[in-house]
């Protein structure tokens, strides 16, 4: 069992949470607590969880991710042109 978190760093975690900064609230959570990366990275994950549910007007809304469809789609496009460019060369 970890040791007792001070209340201003406690609030910081928390604030690092709903800011979107889990690696620096996991690093802050460790450092006070003794905890190893895992059991920090779970209570980090399980406070983010309750205070999405109890405070969900303090999260900024997650921006919709693009993902790499676009990269996937130009890279096919591009080898597609560089076969027509070969096949054209060599006939």
């Amino acid at each position: 069992m970890g040791k007792q978190i001070p209340l201003e760093a406690a609030k910081q975690i928390a604030d690092y949470v709903i800011a979107g900064q889990n690696i620096n609230a996991i690093k802050l959570y460790r450092e006070h607590s003794g905890q190893g990366l895992k059991a920090s990275k779970d209570f980090v994950d399980a406070l983010e969880a309750e205070l999405r549910t109890k405070e969900p007007g303090k999260f900024a809304a997650r921006p919709a991710g693009n993902g790499c469809l676009g990269m996937v789609a130009a890279c096919g496009i591009s080898a597609l042109f560089m076969r027509v460019a070969v096949l054209v060369l060599l006939t």
